[in-house]
């Protein structure tokens, strides 16, 4: 609980800083924009987050998101399917890519690392070819998506109900998604034997095996739940961005997502995170470009920043939990 009003103490004074100092960072039109970022990135942040609470770790996150939002613009554009049944296939992509990825970790033993980072490779390059390394769009069924999924929320009940409802309008649709899968997400990981089992494993693997629990299975379904939200985050992308590059689409997501879910709480040793501090880490993670801007920081240097607040958040935690230690010596 404590890290977790830090990481919030730690949001509301970037979230300050940047309001206070630019006037505007207040529109009504940059906070759907953060919502929408934060919305989306969400997802990812919180799939990995969900793998690293385990011990686990996935570097495949972009590969994936390029194979399968390039399958579903070719299965909509190149095959005349509709959107809603090209879906089911790219979600169990993710939760094959996932099974892979479970199966290699527990029954051949290699190491998660080198299983993603292989991944990362192969599947950025089943994109291309399949694609023949062209750009996929998703033509004018695309853009009808977009205009619903590019609007707020209460745009989208007014058009459904032709009710001028007293909704704020910077509840981007994608931030409405996301919550609904957070909310899925704590009542799993907080309120199941299942998601307590994730923390176990996590925490003491030995131990969590001794006590009874299925730690194969587990880690299993945490890599399979992992690839099938990164699946699931390709489908609002694409439809957002109306088309896919293989080569490029989804460079660097997978650091996006650790980073969000590292500065959320998550220890990458396993066994700590929580679903709020997740969504509280994405935040951090897209308010930060805004505060490059704001302190005039070139916008190539993006990276930089991000990096750096990536390696204070992991130094404050382990200076944390060294003194935890020592305070209960």
């Amino acid at each position: 609980m404590k890290k977790l009003l830090g990481i919030f103490l730690f949001l509301a004074i970037l979230y300050g800083l940047l309001l206070f100092a630019d006037p505007g960072a207040r529109s009504v039109q940059n906070h759907l924009n953060l919502g929408q970022r934060i919305g989306l990135y969400g997802i990812l942040s919180l799939a990995v987050g969900m793998l690293i609470i385990t011990g686990g770790i996935d570097l495949s996150m972009g590969s994936v998101v390029a194979l399968t939002s390039t399958v579903f613009a070719m299965l909509v554009r190149d095959h005349g399917w509709s959107p809603i049944a090209a879906m089911p296939v790219v979600l169990a992509m993710g939760v094959v890519i996932g099974l892979v990825h479970g199966l290699l970790v527990t029954q051949v033993r290699v190491q998660a690392f080198i299983v993603t980072l292989c991944g990362l490779f192969v599947y950025r390059g089943i994109a291309r070819w399949i694609a023949n390394d062209a750009v996929k769009g998703l033509g004018s069924m695309g853009e009808n998506w977009k205009d619903v999924l590019n609007t707020d929320l209460g745009s989208v009940l007014e058009r459904w109900t032709g009710w001028d409802l007293p909704i704020p309008k910077v509840i981007h649709m994608h931030l409405v998604l996301f919550l609904i899968i957070l909310a899925l997400a704590t009542v799993f990981l907080h309120f199941t034997r299942h998601g307590r089992y994730f923390f176990a494993l996590g925490s003491n693997e030995r131990a969590a095996k001794y006590s009874g629990i299925s730690v194969n299975t587990y880690r299993i379904m945490a890599y399979v739940l992992c690839s099938t939200l990164t699946a699931l985050f390709a489908i609002p992308y694409l439809l957002y961005n109306n088309s896919a590059t293989p080569s490029s689409t989804g460079n660097f997501f997978e650091l996006y997502a650790i980073a969000g879910a590292v500065l959320g709480g998550c220890s990458l040793r396993g066994g700590e995170g929580t679903s709020v501090g997740i969504l509280i880490g994405t935040a951090i993670i897209w308010l930060l470009p805004n505060l490059t801007n704001m302190w005039g920081i070139p916008s190539s240097l993006e990276y930089t920043v991000i990096g750096v607040a990536l390696l204070l958040g992991a130094t404050l935690d382990e200076v944390l939990r060294r003194w935890g230690r020592v305070s209960k010596a």
